[in-house]
C-alpha cells in the first residue's frame, strides 16, 4: 500500500504552503527575472529582506471556454448626441500606460503582485550559483554537535527501552540461572524413578530424595521473569558534526579617484559575495581593508562610511593581505576567498609589484580572488592583473560601471561550471 502525505498548512490568507510552492515552480522564469531587477535596485542593508513580484497578467492568464452569444441580436444601449449608427470613432490619442486599463466588460487588466519571503528571494538569487573548485578542509574550532546512537545502557527514560535487547537479556539471565538447578533436578528425578521401581516409596531415601527436589522447584520459581538487571535504554551520544569554515576578505581602494558612486557599486559586490559564502560555510570571517597611500585593516563602518581619501598605492593592500592571512588564517585551517575592488588607478610603479605580489605570495594561497574594477577604463593595473588569467584558473577579473551591471558580473564570476551565461 502507497503511502502518500498531504501538507495542509496554512501560509497566510488561508492558502495553502503546497499552492504556493506549486505557483513559484510554474512561473519561476517570470519571478526569477523579477528577483533580479530587484538586486539591482536594492540598497545594500536591504539585500536579505521580503520582495514584492508583480508578474504580468498576461503571462499567467489560462485560456477559457465560454458560449458565444449565437445568432443575431438586436440591443438597444442608451443613445447619445455624439455618434449614431455606422460612425467610426477615432483611436485615442497617445499610447497605452503602466497602469490597469479599465474594461466594461467588468475584466480588468492588473498585474498580479506577490510577496517573496526573504528565504525564497534568497534561494532564488542564489539558485544557478556554485563556489568555484569547492573544497571543504577543516573541522572549525566551534563544532556543530548532533545527536549519535551510541549502543544500550542500563539506565534512561522509559521512551528510549529497547523491549528486544531487554527481553533477550532476561532470556539469557534466566537460562543461565536456572541451568545448573535443571540438570541437578533431572539427576534428582532419574534416581526417584529407579527407587519407586524397587519399593513402595515409603523408604527414608524416597523422602529425602522428594524434598530435594521441591526445595529445587522452590528455587527456580523464584527466579524472576524480568529483572531491572535486564533493562536495556538506547543510548544516544553527542558528536561533532564536521564545520567547513571561510574568511573572506574584502578590499577596496578608498583614493581620491574613487567618487561615492564607486564605492556604492564595490559595496554591493561585497554584500553579495558575503551572503553567497553563507550558503556554503557555517563559519565564515570577514576582513575588511582600505587603502589609499596607507592600508589598513578596519571595521565594517569604518569600512564602508569612512571619508578618508589621498593618493592610490594598492600594493600596500596586498602586503597586509599577506601578513593577515599567513598570521591569522593558514590554508590548512581555512578557505580563503579575496575580494579587491578598484578604479584602475594606481602608482605607475605599483602595479608590477601587485601582479608579483599575487604571483609569489597570495595567490597560492587562496581558494579565489575576484578583482572588480568599477570603471571602464583599462589602466596599468588592469593591464598587469590580465597577465594572471592564463596562469591562474583561481583568479577572475571584470568591470562594473553601474548598478545594473553587479548582478551579471558577480553571476558571471561564480557560475556552475559548465552553465552557459
Amino acid at each position: 500500500m502507497a503511502l502518500q502525505i498531504i501538507d495542509r498548512r496554512l501560509a497566510g490568507k488561508n492558502k495553502s504552503v503546497g499552492n504556493r510552492e506549486r505557483f513559484v515552480r510554474r512561473f519561476k522564469e517570470q519571478i526569477a527575472e523579477s528577483v533580479r531587477r530587484a538586486v539591482s535596485q536594492r540598497g545594500i542593508r536591504d539585500i536579505e529582506q521580503a520582495e514584492s513580484i508583480t508578474i504580468p497578467r498576461k503571462d499567467i492568464s489560462e485560456p477559457v471556454f465560454h458560449h458565444g452569444p449565437g445568432g443575431i441580436r438586436d440591443v438597444v444601449h442608451p443613445g447619445n448626441a455624439e455618434h449614431v449608427r455606422g460612425d467610426r470613432i477615432q483611436r485615442p490619442q497617445g499610447g497605452s500606460g503602466r497602469g490597469s486599463q479599465a474594461s466594461d466588460s467588468g475584466e480588468g487588466e492588473d498585474d498580479f503582485t506577490f510577496t517573496l519571503t526573504k528565504e525564497e528571494f534568497m534561494q532564488l538569487f542564489f539558485e544557478d550559483l556554485a563556489l568555484p573548485h569547492l573544497l571543504r578542509t577543516h573541522i572549525g574550532e566551534n563544532p556543530l554537535w548532533k545527536s549519535r546512537r551510541a549502543g544500550y545502557s542500563q539506565d534512561g527514560i522509559p521512551n528510549n527501552l529497547a523491549v528486544l535487547r531487554t527481553m533477550r537479556g532476561a532470556l539469557g539471565r534466566r537460562i543461565a540461572l536456572g541451568k545448573a538447578p535443571h540438570r541437578e533436578l533431572l539427576a534428582l528425578q532419574e534416581q526417584l524413578d529407579a527407587l519407586l521401581a524397587q519399593d513402595d516409596g515409603t523408604s527414608e531415601a524416597v523422602a529425602e530424595l522428594q524434598r530435594r527436589i521441591d526445595t529445587l522447584k522452590e528455587r527456580l520459581g523464584r527466579i524472576p521473569y524480568l529483572d531491572p538487571i535486564d533493562l536495556r535504554f538506547r543510548a544516544r551520544i553527542q558528536v561533532p558534526v564536521p564545520n567547513s569554515q571561510a574568511v573572506m576578505f574584502c578590499v577596496m581602494d578608498v583614493s581620491g579617484s574613487m567618487d561615492q558612486a564607486r564605492k556604492d557599486l564595490a559595496k554591493r559586490f561585497f554584500i553579495l559575495l558575503y551572503l553567497f559564502l553563507t550558503r556554503h560555510y557555517e563559519k565564515i570571517d570577514i576582513v575588511f581593508i582600505r587603502h589609499h597611500t596607507q592600508a589598513a585593516e578596519v571595521s565594517e563602518e569604518q569600512f564602508f562610511h569612512s571619508t578618508e581619501s589621498g593618493g592610490t598605492v594598492v600594493s600596500s593592500a596586498l602586503v597586509l593581505l599577506d601578513q593577515i592571512i599567513r598570521a591569522r588564517y593558514p590554508t590548512g585551517d581555512w578557505n580563503i576567498y579575496v575580494a579587491q575592488a578598484s578604479d584602475g588607478d594606481n602608482f605607475t610603479n605599483d602595479s608590477g609589484n601587485c601582479r608579483n605580489l599575487l604571483v609569489d605570495r597570495i595567490l597560492p594561497l587562496v581558494r579565489y580572488f575576484a578583482y572588480v574594477q568599477v570603471a571602464e577604463a583599462e589602466q596599468n593595473l588592469w593591464e598587469e592583473y590580465s597577465q594572471l588569467l592564463p596562469l591562474f584558473s583561481h583568479f577572475a577579473m571584470r568591470k562594473v560601471s553601474e548598478p545594473g551591471e553587479i548582478y551579471p558580473v558577480f553571476r558571471d564570476l561564480f557560475k556552475k561550471e559548465g552553465v552557459q551565461v
